[in-house]
Parts: C-alpha cells; sequence; structure tokens
C-alpha cells in the first residue's frame, strides 16, 4: 500500500492576471531576491494591498487609530461609549 502526500486543506482558485513588462520584470526580480514563488510575492502583495486600504476590522483599525492619537483618558471606565462613538463616526463623516 503507498502512501499518497496529503493534499493541503486550504481552498486555492487560481487566477489568471495580465501585467505590463516592468512589473514582470520586478516581480522576476522579487522572486530571485527572495526565493518566494511568484504566486507567494502576489498574495503578499495582494495583503499589504488590503491592509492599507481597509482590509482590517472596525476593531483593528479603532486601535491603529487610537494608538496614533493617544487613548482617551477614561477609556477603561468608559469603553463602551468610546466604541459606539468610534463605530458612528465614519458613517457620520459621510454626511
Amino acid at each position: 500500500m503507498t502512501k499518497h502526500p496529503r493534499k493541503s486543506s486550504a481552498v486555492r482558485e487560481p487566477v489568471q492576471v495580465y501585467l505590463a513588462g516592468d512589473d514582470v520584470s520586478l516581480l522576476f526580480r522579487l522572486t530571485t531576491e527572495t526565493g518566494l514563488s511568484k504566486a507567494e510575492v502576489l498574495r503578499r502583495g495582494l495583503r499589504s494591498f488590503g491592509a492599507l486600504h481597509g482590509g482590517g476590522s472596525a476593531m483593528l483599525q479603532f486601535i491603529d487609530s487610537s494608538d496614533a492619537q493617544g487613548w482617551v483618558e477614561s477609556v477603561a471606565a468608559n469603553h463602551d461609549d468610546v466604541l459606539a462613538e468610534e463605530y458612528l463616526a465614519p458613517s457620520q463623516k459621510s454626511r
């Protein structure tokens, strides 16, 4: 009885992209320098782009913005109010 290697449980979906020549050169350079596959370089780039453009949850965005601005002095006692205000802030800003 021969053993077959286990297939990854991660579901993967093939995607085809067309790149300009300079992007192909950059991809080749990154794969050569890092030893990563083209797919892994593209995955990491996609994740980085998503993180820069609101890819995180509202809670993580709140924590990041609070770290940058400093915490409200009474945040421990009034955490529900602080969180509610932060969740409402994006919809109020678009008005």
